[in-house]
């Protein structure tokens, strides 16, 4: 970002709070720290920080309820933080609008490096024309006025990382925007589709728009985007 951006950090353990802004400030963030869940949305209501890193458990007030809360009126990126490694709490953060999440213990480094990702992403951008259209009633791509019917779930995988291109999504993002009944696959499974993907897509275009990353996931690279 090309201002200095406002981290707001809300944190019950004074400390750690306070190491945390350390860090922020070498990166040349601006911090505020709050320690009472019942005080986030009084110091929102006057204040607009670029994004907002937020502790689950917290007197007062929980994070979830604060996530909820502030995403009834602001799609301001959050970045929920929790002891907590159960699926299900992770699952439930993001299903309420937060933008990541990052489980203790961590460090330090990793959440400056987090929100600066957060913050990348989800920066505005300038709109630009994909070079292909999905047609969600029909579940058909079409390129160069050309169609190929996609099935159900290589039409998601193709939404899902067509609505960020270059963002890196990992297999357990895509399983999640692909199955909603949260059945069990294997990474295998989600790499047979995207070959079948690509495969379709070789049919009406010599571009490799689905690119692996190696150990992480896949992502859209498309020369429109460079």
């Amino acid at each position: 970002m090309n201002k200095q951006a406002h981290v707001l950090i809300v944190e019950d353990e004074i400390k750690l709070a306070s190491l945390l802004a350390d860090y922020f400030a070498m990166s040349q963030y601006e911090t505020t720290c709050i320690h009472n869940g019942l005080e986030v949305e009084p110091w929102l209501a006057q204040n607009n920080p670029d994004i907002i890193l937020l502790d689950l458990m917290l007197p007062g007030k929980d994070g979830l309820a604060i996530a909820k809360a502030i995403r009834q009126t602001s799609d301001i990126p959050i970045l929920m933080v929790t002891a907590k490694v159960e699926e299900a709490d992770r699952l439930l953060g993001l299903e309420i609008g937060a933008d990541d999440y990052i489980c203790k213990p961590f460090s330090p480094k990793e959440v400056v490096a987090r929100v600066k990702a957060v913050l990348r992403r989800t920066e505005p951008k300038q709109s630009t024309a994909l070079p292909f259209e999905l047609n969600a009633n029909k579940l058909v791509i079409t390129i160069a006025q050309r169609a190929i019917t996609l099935t159900l779930v290589e039409f998601n995988i193709m939404s899902l990382i067509s609505s960020e291109p270059h963002r890196i999504f990992s297999r357990e993002q895509i399983m999640n925007a692909c199955y909603v009944d949260h059945r069990i696959v294997s990474d295998r499974t989600i790499d047979s589709h995207i070959k079948k993907l690509r495969k379709k897509i070789a049919e009406l275009s010599n571009e490799n728009w689905i690119q692996s990353v190696y150990g992480v996931g896949y992502k859209l690279v498309a020369d429109k985007y460079e």
